[in-house]
């Protein structure tokens, strides 16, 4: 009798996997780039004003499942329902910016594979991850909760993704550099309200290397 409900289990949960993966699949916001020409001279600013800086900030390792992988959609919806699961508001901001920074990590993994399309596709989400993480901050921060170190954290991994951005754009095809620069402004943002936090405490914020206007 336990097999069968083992083996009817078993069946259910493949069958919704997949049922899952399909409709990720049909849903998901496809784009079209160019490949990268070697002889292309680029066309658009440099978001690092000085390629001699490197952000003191570590990005963790992103794992072997990537977006282009079949399995990518399990590990999505894992990180969704990590998220729906936490109640702790420290920790929620904490992990919006965990998978925005192995995001930004997958995504220029994708674009120096030549697979911009789901590059593009990651870095904006991961850009939406570290707009979350720094949302969850102020209201933390409203309610009393003392999120000094993480607003240190925080305006680190701005400028490390700014610093990513500029990376990936050097390697981008001409048709994605436009909209890899509006993300840009993601960080940008995320920089100066961690800033402007920072600095209503009497912390002096990291600096920041970056011609950003």
């Amino acid at each position: 009798m336990w097999r069968k409900i083992f083996i009817i289990l078993s069946t259910f949960v493949l069958a919704f996997g997949i049922l899952f993966t399909s409709i990720l699949r049909t849903a998901a916001v496809k784009y079209d780039f160019s490949q990268p020409s070697k002889l292309t001279q680029r066309t658009y600013p440099t978001i690092l004003g000085n390629k001699s800086f490197n952000i003191d900030y570590y990005l963790v390792y992103p794992g072997r499942i990537l977006p282009d992988s079949p399995l990518w959609p399990i590990k999505a919806m894992r990180d969704r329902i990590w998220l729906k699961i936490t109640t702790n508001e420290s920790r929620r901001a904490e992990l919006n910016l965990l998978f925005a920074d192995k995001r930004l990590a997958m995504s220029k993994i994708l674009f120096e594979k030549g697979n911009p399309e789901v590059g593009f596709s990651i870095l904006t989400k991961a850009e939406k991850y570290l707009e979350e993480a720094v949302n969850l901050e102020e209201e933390n921060r409203k309610k009393g909760l003392d999120t000094s170190e993480f607003l240190q954290k925080l305006a680190l991994a701005s400028l490390k993704h700014g610093q990513i951005i500029d990376e990936i754009l050097a390697i981008a095809p001409e048709d994605a550099k436009p909209g890899i620069i509006k993300t840009e402004n993601y960080a940008k943002e995320s920089y100066e309200k961690a800033r402007n936090a920072l600095l209503q405490k009497g912390i002096l914020p990291p600096e920041n290397p970056f011609s950003w206007n």
